[in-house]
């Protein structure tokens, strides 16, 4: 267990965090790009909030609005192309978290004379890995990606029908503010996403990552265990403050880097959802609940141990011993059971994906990132065959 661990994103969190705004961005710059998704934020009131604080604090502003929810290059490209027209000075990310992703690479992108798509890992030999970018405020207004702390971002090109990631140390957010408040109006279904996409960045980590990690498995089974205890809070009523702000902070200690630092696992479950995403544009992590069990299943046959830990420790089963592959087995069951409890897909059909294109996913998913031996990095190392057969099976 050889690592570093840094993360330089200062947090502001606790409801009433988005009157800090102003005070956040003036400290980095005086004209922010204001980067938004479909428009909830100016539905609900949060955008006119935002500005007034802004205001308040001397600072312009521009909007770039109309992220999708899998963000697309072009609109990279078209909010790059605001701020440097406009002459921002810093960009602040207002939404979920494909604003903040397409926030980090248009940062990144104000700076770059080539197209951002080359910043993103779509198995190229020599990806232009962003050294410099316009600072980065981001306001989250829901409990998902934990993107609002961390340095990566995931984009889809429409063009080659790619999804992939960057990761920098330069798209690292100046400061995050966390505010519960402003995601109380998210609906059940994004909600309950939400929940799910928290919970896999925290098992793809504790599935696939080296051994011996004892403390890094206890951060991971709290975070998972916090988001199944008020996961469902949250979903059952929207207006429980504390379940809302239990889940935010699950979602952001998921993905910045501390539960997983040391375990340098791979991402398999993320990289298949990812092809799906870019055919389908379907929500990522409803790809997620699908994909992830029907993966589990495939990789508890060939490593049970951490299954077993998994279903004893999450779900209080007993296992026979420590290869117990039943007791693992149904701790996979009772997560799925989880998930299509609180309203999550768990098959392909429900998606309207068919098995079709099934041998392209896997083929495209490996020429976009695959180790020296040709396979999908992870615990197993995942062939073509082996991707197939995990698609097939969540049909």
């Amino acid at each position: 267990m050889n690592f570093e661990f840094h993360n330089p994103t200062h947090l502001i969190f606790g409801a009433g965090a988005l009157a800090r705004l102003g005070e956040a961005v003036s400290k980095h710059g005086t004209k922010a790009l204001i980067v938004t998704g479909g428009g909830s934020v100016k539905r609900n009131g949060t955008f006119d909030r935002a500005v007034a604080n802004l205001k308040a604090a001397g600072v312009a502003y521009v909007e770039c609005d109309g992220v999708e929810p899998n963000p697309r290059i072009t609109t990279v490209r078209r909010g790059a192309q605001i701020a440097r027209d406009e002459h921002c000075d810093v960009i602040i990310a207002l939404g979920g978290g494909s604003a903040m992703d397409a926030s980090k690479v248009m940062a990144a992108a104000f700076y770059y004379d080539g197209d951002p798509w080359d910043m993103i890992y779509h198995g190229q030999p020599d990806p232009y890995i962003p050294t410099r970018a316009l600072p980065i405020i981001t306001v989250p207004t829901l409990a998902a990606t934990g993107s609002e702390m961390n340095m990566g971002a995931v984009i889809s090109n429409e063009a080659t029908t790619e999804k992939s990631f960057v990761q920098a140390e330069c798209l690292y957010p100046k400061v995050a503010l966390a505010d519960p408040e402003l995601t109380m109006s998210v609906p059940k279904d994004q909600t309950a996403y939400g929940v799910c996409d928290l919970i896999t960045h925290v098992t793809e980590g504790y599935f696939n990552g080296v051994d011996s990690t004892p403390i890094q498995d206890r951060f991971a089974e709290g975070v998972i265990l916090t988001a199944i205890e008020w996961g469902p809070k949250a979903i059952a009523d929207g207006n429980d403050l504390e379940a809302r702000a239990q889940v935010q902070w699950a979602s952001i200690v998921a993905l910045n880097g501390w539960v997983n630092a040391g375990t340098n696992g791979g991402y398999p479950v993320h990289m298949i959802e990812h092809t799906l995403s870019a055919y389908h544009d379907i929500t990522h992590a409803a790809g997620l609940a699908v994909v992830n069990p029907s993966w589990m299943r495939f990789a508890a046959r060939h490593r049970p141990q951490k299954f077993v830990q998994f279903a004893e420790r999450i779900f209080g089963l007993q296992a026979k011993g420590p290869d117990d592959l039943d007791c693992a087995l149904q701790g996979i069951d009772r997560f799925e059971a989880f998930l299509k409890g609180i309203g999550c897909p768990t098959r392909l059909s429900e998606l309207h994906i068919d098995d079709a294109l099934i041998t392209r996913y896997a083929q495209d998913t490996l020429r976009i990132i695959h180790d020296e031996n040709g396979n999908l990095p992870g615990r197993p190392a995942m062939s073509e065959t082996d991707i197939v057969a995990v698609l097939k099976a969540a049909l």
